[in-house]
């Protein structure tokens, strides 16, 4: 009697524990069932705008930034990122100005927050042709030369500006609020939350 009773409160302990795991995910939310989720590939483009100003003058790398989305993003007819989503991440690195070179930096995004406030990790960056750095263009020249040139046929000569090789000191790079920015996923994007009307 004493064994029945001991493997009948085991069973149920048992039970109660596995009911348990697949109810929540050991962080006390809910799993969805019966809801596959739609995965965003590597390399969507997102168009978004700046929602405070940042700089190398006055911040430095882990300076966090923030991006609101200005356009909803459909997959497969579903409303996967909304507009108004925001999307939070950090300068992951930023060069300061030298002779010759503009400051530059690199943004790196980490997190989407859906409007109702539903948090989803992802991994991208504010995108440029530059392998996403923005900035770090080449100076302006600190003197011209006047140089002489002559067309040939013509026999005649004209005056023409030549860049020395010296530049001038780089600038800071600031981005401005509202600027118009896009952002690249760098690793596919796992959305398990949508929103409907």
């Amino acid at each position: 009697m004493k064994r029945f009773l001991a493997l009948f409160i085991f069973i149920f302990i048992f039970s109660g524990l596995c009911t348990s795991a697949v109810e929540t995910n050991g962080e006390n939310n809910l799993i969805l069932r019966g809801y596959d989720g739609v995965e965003v590939p590597a390399g969507t483009f997102i168009q978004v705008i700046n929602l405070r100003e940042f700089s190398t003058k006055y911040c430095d790398e882990t300076t966090k930034v923030s991006f609101a989305a200005t356009n909803d993003t459909f997959m497969q007819d579903t409303n996967i990122i909304p507009k108004g989503t925001i999307f939070n991440g950090f300068i992951e690195k930023m060069n300061e100005p030298v002779i010759g070179t503009n400051a530059s930096m690199v943004v790196k995004i980490t997190k989407m927050v859906l409007p109702d406030g539903f948090e989803i990790p992802m991994k991208g960056y504010i995108y440029t042709n530059n392998k996403n750095l923005i900035g770090g263009g080449l100076t302006q020249p600190l003197v011209w030369h006047k140089q002489p040139h002559f067309q040939q046929g013509f026999g005649l000569g004209t005056i023409k500006y030549v860049a020395g090789p010296e530049r001038k000191m780089g600038e800071h790079l600031t981005i401005a609020a509202g600027a118009d920015l896009m952002i690249v996923l760098t690793s596919p994007a796992w959305i398990t939350h949508t929103l409907t009307n």
